[in-house]
């Protein structure tokens, strides 16, 4: 289930997409305030993000830039500012689309789906290597000194997850939503043993790995 995070300070905007994006299969979560919208933002990183650019205590052209540090997420500004320059400046904050309100939820579903078929093909045909490790997310497929190492298909999905977000933190939360469900967020155990099995698999020296690297207590990394 895809997970949206919609920012925006009007309750019952906030109400009426919940609920038609819950009836659409996304996973929905709700800030009011740009603060609020970060720590959300990286505490479960969303697939797409809708931002209203009136906040309470900043402009969302501040959200877009701070998100812009660390992620890749499609961005949706949702807003009632109808001038040109506004948008300007917030496709070039980094934000990959701009709907005016008011607004018909179909054009914004279509939106939404259009920015993240743009981002999946970004990934497409992406090798990444990694000393002698190649790892290519098109074609499902790892090879270690250019010998092919089989993976399970939940050791895949481990570590396409941990690849498409290489450098970048990727919380226990997170991980275990997106490979497991919302039934098993707790379970942290999973993670444990399913790292230790692709450390065996893909370190030269998994006691020491240098590419699936732990964050105590927040999740993991992968480093090329």
């Amino acid at each position: 289930m895809k997970k949206v995070l919609v920012v925006d300070d009007e309750p019952q905007l906030l109400r009426a997409l919940q609920i038609n994006l819950r009836a659409e299969g996304y996973e929905v979560a709700v800030a009011h305030d740009g603060t609020s919208a970060l720590k959300a933002a990286a505490d479960s990183p969303p697939h797409v993000v809708v931002l209203d650019l009136g906040l309470p205590d900043m402009e969302g052209t501040e959200v877009i830039q701070g998100l812009r540090g660390w992620t890749d997420v499609p961005i949706i500004v949702l807003s009632a500012r109808h001038g040109s320059s506004d948008k300007v400046e917030a496709l070039d904050a980094g934000a990959d689309d701009y709907v005016t309100k008011p607004f018909g939820l179909d054009e914004l579903l279509a939106r939404m789906r259009a920015v993240e078929r743009r981002q999946l093909k970004e990934h497409v045909g992406t090798v990444v290597e990694a000393g002698d490790l190649v790892i290519d997310l098109a074609a499902s497929s790892v090879t270690l000194a250019g010998e092919r190492v089989h993976l399970t298909p939940r050791e895949w999905a481990v570590l396409q997850l941990l690849v498409e977000n290489q450098g970048r933190l990727v919380t226990q939360q997170h991980l275990l939503l997106s490979v497991w469900g919302p039934a098993y967020t707790e379970e942290a155990q999973y993670l444990r043993v399913y790292l230790g099995q692709l450390r065996r698999k893909l370190e030269r020296d998994p006691a020491s790995p240098v590419h699936l690297l732990t964050e105590q207590g927040m999740g993991y990394r992968f480093v090329p």
